[in-house]
């Protein structure tokens, strides 16, 4: 089952390194806004969005498979129709121990393979909101 308790929570905002699938460079957006409400409280976020070249100040990858950096977290800022193959693509890595979807974003089949495959999902909830309730 997918985190639900503040304890369980707080332990996945315990990490370090947030890949953000979707991350926007606009402002205004929550897929900017919130990884850069991340940024700001010290988190090392790597934006991933095929069509943008740099967020952030920082180059983004087009996809997980190019991000050559660990990642402990993806957060998924994208429709709940493409968040199987994006879960799909963190399972091919090693290193993500936690997938998240944002607010109104949920795929229960991908959260069960995740689980299955031995990593935290959490899902329908804002890693901002989160944070201030339970961090900050």
């Amino acid at each position: 089952m997918p985190v639900d308790s503040a304890d369980d929570l707080k332990a996945v905002l315990d990490h370090e390194t947030i890949a953000v699938v979707g991350c926007s460079s606009t402002p205004g957006k929550a897929a900017h806004d919130v990884p850069n409400y991340l940024l700001d409280q010290g988190y090392d976020v790597i934006p991933v969005n095929p069509f943008a070249d740099e967020i952030f100040g920082k180059p983004v990858p087009d996809s997980l498979a190019e991000v050559d950096a660990e990642i402990d977290v993806v957060c998924i800022f994208r429709p709940s129709d493409e968040v199987g193959k994006i879960v799909d693509a963190a399972l091919e890595r090693d290193d993500v121990d936690v997938i998240w979807t944002q607010l109104g974003i949920r795929d229960d089949d991908a959260a069960d393979r995740a689980e299955n495959a031995g990593r935290t999902v959490v899902q329908d909830r804002c890693m901002r909101v989160e944070h201030r309730r339970l961090v900050a």
